[in-house]
């Protein structure tokens, strides 16, 4: 039983004793003491007033001098207005850290075969470009999310949607072919990603140039500047060589198809190369060209059912007039899809593969409506998941220079800035002195753990809702709420309990009672104790930068704890161990929340 719970039931009994009145749990309202006063757990006292028919003061003096005599956990009290400030029992501490030292997933819940089973969907790449710092924040808040949502005992399904068609996937085959030589992953060295972006920006190039030269034409025969771009644009031959591959695509061609098929094989052995670095993972891939077949079905349904109309061109939209929104379109006058007709389509192939009870889309925030609206349009079609699907709707990211594009070839590689940080922890930990004594495969490794777990602390502290700049400098600092701040502290925890092993110090499975706490050490443990609720309201907040400034705080509070007191060094034999079991549940609970985070501590650092 908790402490909380405890207190709780010594209160109900208090109550009975005292002023012959029942009360509930829910009646009861115990919060942290705030740290001007004494204590470490407060009672709220007004409700009870009525009950005993006597001021808050001496109520809460009442209740206090019964729970003193009668509930083991309160060693001392006192009282506020109508706040009874209750502080807990070095024992009470003990016995709470024991129970944490017993619980080797302390905190985390797992799933039965019962459990709602939520499926996730995050990364939803295109496939003429490599990932980039924007699909880096999608991918570490959607991992982050899964595992919490897991951590909550739901069964979790990871899913990414793959857009691998439409015109900006022609726009790389089609430079590919006219300029590429036959270039090839295998003799250009480049990952497949990088080689087809790199003909996606190309196309940007050879496209801008034939427009500034057409227009050029168009301005000399009179027509105004936007006249002119407007007319150069619709008339770029390159474009209309794009267009002319999609339709041969849509159709079928066999040649279109095989080179699409080539290219896009490149480009996903080039994903999963950057996936497995990051540290994500799914457990089913949809692909844009086999949902929106399946999209344009189910809306066509929709209209034989009324739920949707056809225009006079072709075209098939929905009225959403009656829930406050406008009119969508779901498929053009040519018959072609738009997103939220794949987006329809998977769900519909979503659904047929797993009996989904929650679905997350973790999308960003410019998306709202596009999610607002397919919500409504699921359920008109009978998804039983439509209404209550979640947009984790998050903000954008930049660096100090400003904003990236992917045409202009401005953007950060996920792959350069992954590189980047480990080569900027090798370096800063070769500074500091941190990597001496180890072998080059030791140092490599640590290398990697800090430099990539500096680039996921620094994403996801930040509250996912919030547009945000990446600093990689700020980001690999060793001190400050970084994530090398907190792994250099469970590193150095391993080193104090390695050396105690080496002195035939162990640490028994139950801490004897009867050693007097200081409140550092007994607020320690109430942090420890907090990662269970802490991991609960993350779950229901859907905010993996909870967990991750829970974290700093926790090594926070430690650092000061071991600036202030011994531990190897300490006298007092039960102490010393004491200390030790104390810092070891402190590395215990840092290694499962910087887990969930998708971020790895280091043993040595």
């Amino acid at each position: 039983m908790s402490i909380e719970a405890k207190i709780i039931s010594s209160v109900i009994d208090g109550i009975k004793n005292l002023y012959g009145q029942e009360v509930t749990a829910a009646q009861i309202q115990l919060q942290k003491t705030k740290k001007e006063f004494e204590g470490h757990l407060t009672l709220v006292v007004f409700p009870f007033l009525k009950m005993s028919r006597k001021g808050p003061e001496q109520t809460a003096a009442e209740i206090g001098e019964y729970l003193k005599a009668n509930c083991p956990a309160i060693s001392a009290c006192n009282v506020i207005k109508g706040f009874l400030n209750l502080t807990i029992s070095s024992d009470c501490w003990i016995e709470l850290l024991n129970d944490i030292h017993a619980a080797a997933q302390y905190g985390l819940t797992q799933a039965t075969e019962s459990s709602p089973l939520v499926m996730i969907e995050y990364s939803s790449p295109n496939t003429n470009k490599p990932l980039h710092l924007g699909h880096v924040r999608n991918n570490l808040l959607g991992n982050a999310l899964a595992n919490i949502v897991a951590a909550n005992g739901n069964r979790v399904v990871k899913t990414n949607i793959v857009n691998d068609r439409g015109i900006h996937i022609c726009k790389s085959m089609l430079a590919w072919l006219k300029y590429g030589e036959g270039e090839t992953p295998e003799s250009s060295g480049k990952k497949g990603d990088h080689l087809i972006g790199d003909y996606y920006v190309a196309f940007d190039k050879h496209y801008k140039a034939e427009v500034k030269e057409l227009m050029a034409k168009y301005t000399a025969e009179g027509l105004s500047e936007e006249e002119a771009k407007a007319k150069a644009e619709a008339e770029s031959p390159l474009m209309k060589e794009a267009r002319e591959m999609l339709v041969k695509w849509e159709a079928g061609d066999p040649e279109v198809r095989a080179l699409w098929k080539r290219m896009n094989d490149w480009v996903y052995a080039g994903f999963d190369e950057t996936y497995k670095m990051m540290g994500v993972s799914f457990d089913k891939i949809y692909y844009e060209s086999d949902t929106y077949l399946e999209g344009k079905e189910k809306v066509l349904e929709g209209l034989e059912k009324k739920f949707f109309y056809r225009k006079e061109d072709g075209s098939v939209w929905a009225d959403l007039t009656g829930e406050g929104l406008d009119h969508k379109l779901l498929l053009r006058a040519d018959g072609t899809s738009v997103y939220m007709t794949q987006d329809i389509g998977t769900a519909k192939l979503r659904f047929a593969d797993y009996p989904i009870d929650k679905m997350i889309y973790v999308v960003g925030n410019e998306q709202n409506y596009h999610f607002q609206v397919l919500s409504i349009l699921l359920d008109k079609l009978g998804f039983e998941w439509g209404k209550g699907l979640v947009h984790f709707s998050y903000g954008m990211v930049e660096l100090p220079e400003g904003k990236m594009k992917s045409r202009e070839g401005t953007v950060v590689d996920a792959d350069d800035l992954m590189a980047e940080m480990i080569g900027t922890a090798k370096e800063t930990s070769q500074e500091l002195g941190k990597l001496d004594g180890l072998t080059q495969e030791e140092a490599d490794n640590i290398a990697r753990i800090v430099g990539l777990g500096a680039l996921k602390y620094f994403i996801l502290k930040v509250d996912a809702r919030k547009n945000m700049t990446f600093n990689p400098k700020e980001s690999i600092d060793f001190n400050g709420n970084t994530g090398p701040f907190i792994q250099y502290t469970y590193a150095r925890i391993q080193s104090v309990l390695r050396k105690a092993k080496e002195a035939g110090i162990s640490i028994p499975a139950n801490l004897p009672v009867g050693i007097e706490l200081s409140e550092k050490e007994e607020g320690l443990i109430q942090m420890l104790a907090d990662f269970a609720s802490v991991v609960k309201e993350a779950g229901i907040t859907y905010s993996p930068s909870g967990i991750a400034n829970y974290c700093y705080d926790l090594v926070k509070e430690y650092n000061q704890f071991y600036h202030d007191f011994s531990i190897l060094r300490e006298e007092n034999e039960a102490v010393k161990v004491f200390r030790l079991a104390l810092s070891e549940n402190v590395a215990k609970i840092v290694r499962l929340g910087m887990g969930l985070l998708g971020i790895e501590v280091p043993e040595r650092m």
